[in-house]
């Protein structure tokens, strides 16, 4: 029985939320649905596009180099991020208030002109390299630039915050008289991390994890400066098909693809989640 209390709270939540639904609709869903009509070929309707996809070696090429590229940056971020999480949660909260601004700081610039920064630092004749020449005494010239490690570099320097906080907030949800209670029961350090920190922390690394993997698979920027011809990923793709070759037919398609892809890790990172909390 719908009781006139529940009745204002539905139309209080409506009026809430309702504006940034219709907002949402106008900027994201038309233009999905305009995408979706694309890529079958408009009123011609047809599978043409998806099946020129599944015949194309440079699809499975620039697929495979997504997830790898994906996987990678996304280990990196978790291991860069961990231990800068675990530090923040060990100081006051003035303190990591302060220093959660620098965590923040990576947001403070476009991605483009860190992306550019990183073409200095990363360069046959950039600080690295420059750095190891005066050490060696003679010059160094490592492949550092245009490939599979500059953009996985390039990626986890944008990725690193989104694993911090989420880390961060499982590390402040542990009790700290479990840590205090091993340690006076003779547990090591390390044990005490093995066995109580790094378990309790695992939902906010999973977390962590899953949003930068599903973050990572869209990028654009940073393998298109950082990246060699071998690093194309399928965001790289979608503008080689509407700046080269014309086709949007195949650009919507491949566009298609990877939200479905990104849809299906979003629903497996969720149901991974309810799984543990079960």
């Amino acid at each position: 029985m719908t009781t006139p209390a529940m009745t204002r709270d539905r139309t209080g939540a409506l009026c809430t939320i309702g504006p940034a639904a219709v907002f949402m609709v106008g900027i994201v869903g038309i233009p999905l649905l305009y995408i979706f009509y694309v890529s079958f070929n408009g009123l011609h309707f047809s599978f043409y596009a998806y099946v020129t996809l599944l015949s194309s070696r440079l699809f499975f090429q620039s697929l495979w180099s997504t997830f790898e590229t994906s996987i990678l940056a996304t280990v990196l971020s978790v291991l860069l991020g961990y231990p800068v999480a675990i530090h923040l949660a060990r100081q006051s909260p003035r303190r990591r208030a302060l220093m959660m601004i620098l965590v923040l700081m990576p947001f403070w610039t476009s991605i483009l002109v860190k992306s550019y920064a990183f073409t200095i630092i990363l360069g046959r004749r950039g600080l690295i390299n420059s750095a190891l020449s005066y050490l060696v005494g003679h010059k160094v010239a490592l492949p550092l630039l245009f490939n599979k490690f500059a953009v996985v570099i390039g990626m986890a320097n944008y990725l690193v915050p989104f694993v911090i906080f989420p880390v961060l907030a499982s590390l402040l949800a542990i009790d700290p008289a479990l840590g205090r209670a091993a340690t006076l029961m003779g547990a090591h350090p390390l044990r005490v991390f093995r066995q109580i920190t790094l378990p309790l922390s695992l939902p906010g690394v999973i977390a962590g994890a899953s949003s930068t993997f599903i973050i990572s698979l869209g990028f654009f920027v940073v393998p298109a400066l950082l990246g060699g011809r071998h690093d194309v990923m399928l965001a790289n793709l979608v503008d080689f098909y509407t700046r080269e070759t014309l086709d949007w037919s195949a650009a919507a398609a491949i566009g298609m693809c990877l939200l479905a892809i990104i849809g299906l890790c979003g629903v497996m990172a969720a149901t991974l989640r309810k799984v543990r909390r079960a």
